[in-house]
Order: C-alpha cells, then structure tokens, then sequence
C-alpha cells in the first residue's frame, strides 16, 4: 500500500535540516522571483513547494534545467501569494519535502524600484534567510497601495512624502491617522503636492492622544478606499531595527507628549505617542 508523502511542517528548527541545498535568488522590477540551486542527480520531477505560515496556502514552481549542473523555478510577479511569511522547501516527485537554505540572493533591482503610476496592485517578495539558516520569502500585495518616502521630523510634527499606487488620487484626498487600539477617534491631515510627482502631509504630534497611531492615505476622500502607508518598495524585509527615528517632545491637550515614528513588523508607518511624566 502506498503511503501518502509527509506534509511540509512550520518548524524552524535546525535539527530537522542536515546541510540542506542552496538557493540562489534574483529578483526582477515587476516583482518577480528566480531560484537557482544545484541538480540533485535525479531524474524524478523535483518543484519548489512555497508554504505560508499560519495556515494551508501552498504554491509549487516547477524545476527545470538551466545549464551548469543548475535547475531553476520561476515565481512571476502575477503569481498570487498572499501577504505573509512564506518557507521554501524542495520536493523530489512524491517524497517529503525538505527545507532549502539561502544562497546568494541579487536584489539590485529592489533597490529604489518605482512601479509604474498606473499599476493597479503592488506585489513584493524579498527572499531572506531565517534566524535558523533556512530560505523564506517575505510577501506583500496591496491594492491601492500607499508608498512612504522620505520622512522629516520637524518641530510639531513629521512630515511625510507618500506615492500612490491602485487608486488615482482625487482633489478630495486626504491623510488619516487611527488609534491602533481604536480608543481614541481618526485625526485627519491635508495634502500638497510635492516636486516628484507625491504628496505629502504633515503628522500633527499634538494633537495625537498616548497610543499608537496607524498613517493611511485616503487617495479619494472619505467615500473611496484607504490605502495603508507602508515602506515596501526596497530590499529591506524588515525595517523595524534598521530604519530608526528619533521621537520628539511636544506640548498638547492631554500635557507634554513623546511621539516616535517607526515601522511595524510588516514594514507599515506608525507613529507611538507616549505621556512624559512631570517633575
């Protein structure tokens, strides 16, 4: 009788690998993915299986060969992959599939990319290498999307350069900012345009209650979609530790205030007020 294959698992550990192979990786300007690795010697067909975490979505890229010893698999930029965290595994015909480790990854073509202003939806993935040693790639689709460019902490304020992306926006436009914990009612901020083809607006720190406050655009007025500001468009797969701003102090309604902008975990533009304690 023969036995169904063992199902890719989540786990990150790495005693379940022995030197597992390696994949090179390359993206190109529309989103997509390459992957490279060394011919097994088999003659069985062998895929790519990619496995989101936290639940059942699986997608399966053929192998084919390259040349040099070399097969590849291709991940088009029209492919659907959801948002989230996805672990790369190899699986040879009907065998179990096994993690693959992260070679070298080229992602020039990531760096300052610049969809065109017509694009409808905005798709990334950026590979990376998990604190385990193992290939993932990180995910995003956004429809409309909004893109934050450089930020400028003044002195009641940050002021925010954003692009958008799916939704043309409207003379009705406007930014929004949303108490995470949805104690505290929206604040809105108006929009100009700035000298690349953006806009941009101003986050009134004083006027933000303590919390942590989402930035959304609202490319056409209240009525239309809202668009999550985010900083996707570059090889940074986590910009938490790496993209760090100072917060400033500010006098408001609620007394004197800290406000420091971040990036969340997915890479979104949030801005943390917090109560300064008077002597």
């Amino acid at each position: 009788m023969m036995t169904a294959p063992r199902q890719p698992t989540h786990r990150d550990d790495p005693g379940d690998r022995a030197t597992p192979p390696r994949a090179d990786c390359a993206a190109d300007l529309a989103g997509g993915l390459t992957f490279d690795i060394a011919d097994p010697g088999v003659t069985d067909a062998a895929h790519l299986v990619l496995l989101r975490r936290r639940g059942d979505r699986r997608t399966r890229l053929p192998l084919t060969p390259a040349g040099n010893g070399r097969l590849r698999a291709a991940l088009p930029s029209g492919t659907d992959l959801p948002e989230g965290r996805w672990d790369v595994y190899l699986q040879i015909a009907d065998d179990e599939p096994h993690r693959l480790a992260p070679g070298l990854n080229d992602l020039r073509s990531l760096v300052d990319r610049t969809p065109a202003p017509t694009a409808g939806r905005v798709a990334v993935r950026i590979p990376y290498g998990t604190k385990h040693g193992n290939l993932s790639i990180r995910s995003w689709e956004r429809s409309p999307h909004a893109e934050a460019g450089a930020l400028h902490i003044g002195d009641g304020g940050l002021e925010v350069t954003v692009r958008a992306y799916g939704a043309e926006p409207t003379p009705e436009a406007y930014a929004e900012f949303t108490d995470r914990a949805g104690a505290s009612p929206a604040v809105r901020a108006g929009l100009t345009p700035d000298d690349r083809g953006g806009l941009r607006f101003t986050v009134p720190y004083g006027e933000l209650r303590p919390g942590t406050w989402a930035l959304w655009l609202r490319p056409r007025g209240e009525s239309g979609p809202r668009a999550r500001v985010a900083r996707l468009l570059d090889d940074i797969v986590e910009k938490t530790s790496v993209l760090v701003y100072p917060g400033k102090r500010v006098e408001s309604g609620h007394g004197p205030v800290r406000a420091v902008p971040s990036y969340t975990a997915d890479n979104d533009l949030s801005v943390t007020v917090t109560v300064v304690p008077v002597s």
